[in-house]
């Protein structure tokens, strides 16, 4: 279960003497598959009611098509990153494209909720599969400034599919309809996903080394499954309405602390361990980013979700129409992600300082302004706001990215990146929650602009948390 031994001696080759002249290329098609896959993360927000009204269903059984993919997406990230360190990323990638498409599919022509669900929690597994292939290849063929730029289109495709996702959502039921428009929204990931498969097939490399003695370190896989488990499930439960699973939160320190001493003892019986915990205490530069990012993302990721429910509800606009309103969040990511990466090499953690802060100055100003304006006038009082978050929000993924993996071997890329994502998509679903329990629970009492308000105050005060972490990993640095 656990015999590959472990070189603890310095990692004095990480990078092939020369580059490979393709890996432009070969980035290109893993930010298409990347792009994706995060993508139905948030496409579906705005299909909520579509989904439900072309089923005919509840609502806590059809929130449970946003939900599960979020919860078998993060269970499956380290391991999928780890599984392309042993054997390669280009044969987990065609796996894991394989098990998307199929899936994707599933869901497009499924007749009831039940089986979109269960497909959704597939094409989820599936997608934690892929996604830590792509950070793992960016450790794997790039160095220096070039990893900063290659990262930095990496937090582009991050903060682009967060941010489009809505937007595209709407514009495919607004053409195709509410009553199916929604299963196009699965659908288009086939013909997609099979001319990725094709590219990967092509241009991404194997494994440079024969991996058929490789074993996977199986325990920790299901013992850092199941702390996952008891947080992200009773999270997405409560999006849902059920409370009783909460109890499981209990499990998370338990199996934590399992996890940890289980790697530990495999580490010190020279054993390849699922991730390397060491890499928390030796490198404090990717334990401080592992907070930063899981902290962002709690407090920006449920901004997109609460604000395309208050659009549909309290201004009753269409999926389409909100979705444009969310969409300058994209165009500054798309402005400052590049920039981003090509600068965070001689700029270092201030970079992520002054962006999160400038993210927080927007969003502040956004909740000051824009709730109280009428519909018309939103596009003047609070869409321009959404482009200066998405300026400091483009600023923060891909820097804390490069920085956080900065000093991880190539060896453990794969895992150390799924673990860094595994952060973001807990925080995401943590975010979700809060913001819409906080939300709804102002709306009920006080109205849907106050509700808002009040969710995009909480967002505030966890991206305030973020701003400090920050800070405090630039001192560190210093």
């Amino acid at each position: 279960m656990h015999e590959e031994a472990i070189d603890t001696s310095p990692d004095t080759t990480p990078y092939p003497d020369k580059p490979d002249p393709r890996r432009w290329r070969i980035l290109a098609v893993t930010l298409v598959v990347g792009f994706m896959s995060l993508l139905d993360v948030t496409i579906v927000n705005v299909a909520i009611p579509s989904i439900q009204e072309g089923l005919d269903s509840n609502a806590s059984t059809v929130q449970w098509v946003v939900s599960g993919y979020a919860l078998t997406f993060g269970l499956t990230l380290v391991a999928g990153g780890r599984l392309g360190d042993a054997y390669g990323r280009r044969r987990l990638m065609v796996v894991g494209l394989v098990a998307f498409v199929v899936s994707s599919a599933a869901v497009g022509f499924a007749p009831n909720a039940e089986l979109v669900v269960l497909a959704r929690l597939a094409q989820g597994a599936a997608a934690g599969f892929l996604t830590p292939q792509s950070s793992g290849l960016i450790q794997q063929l790039f160095s220096g400034a070039e990893r900063g730029r290659a990262f930095g289109y990496f937090g582009l495709t991050v903060s682009l599919a967060s941010a489009t996702g809505p937007l595209l959502g709407g514009a495919i039921i607004g053409v195709a309809g509410e009553e199916n428009g929604w299963r196009l929204l699965f659908l288009v990931n086939v013909p997609i996903g099979l001319v990725a498969l094709v590219a990967v097939a092509l241009l991404v490399p194997g494994r440079d080394h024969d991996a058929k003695n490789e074993r996977i370190d199986v325990v920790g896989a299901v013992l850092l499954g199941l702390s996952v488990l008891c947080l992200l499930y009773p999270l997405v439960s409560v999006e849902s309405g059920a409370r009783l699973p909460l109890v499981l939160l209990v499990g998370v320190p338990l199996f934590g602390w399992a996890f940890g001493a289980w790697e530990h003892r495999l580490r010190r019986l020279g054993h390849a361990p699922l991730l390397d915990v060491e890499l928390l205490r030796t490198l404090p530069g990717y334990s401080s980013g592992l907070l930063i990012g899981a902290l962002y993302f709690t407090g920006f990721t449920g901004v997109f979700l609460t604000a395309s429910v208050w659009l549909q509800d309290s201004r009753d606009v269409s999926a389409l129409h909100a979705g444009l309103l969310l969409t300058p969040f994209a165009a500054g990511s798309a402005i400052s992600s590049p920039l981003a990466g090509r600068f965070v090499s001689t700029v270092g953690r201030p970079l992520t300082v002054v962006a999160i802060a400038s993210m927080m100055t927007a969003v502040a100003l956004a909740a000051a302004v824009g709730p109280g304006q009428s519909t018309p006038s939103l596009w003047w009082a609070f869409a321009p706001f959404l482009f200066v978050a998405g300026l400091g929000g483009g600023a923060v993924v891909s820097p804390n990215i490069t920085l956080t993996l900065a000093e991880v071997p190539p060896r453990m890329g794969g895992a150390a990146g799924g673990a860094l994502q595994t952060g973001q998509r807990i925080g995401s679903s943590l975010g979700a929650a809060l913001l819409m329990t906080v939300y709804q629970l102002v709306s009920a009492s006080h109205g849907g602009d106050a509700g808002f308000r009040a969710a995009l105050a909480t967002a505030l005060a966890v991206l305030a948390l973020a701003l400090a972490a920050a800070v405090a990993a630039w001192r560190q640095a210093r």
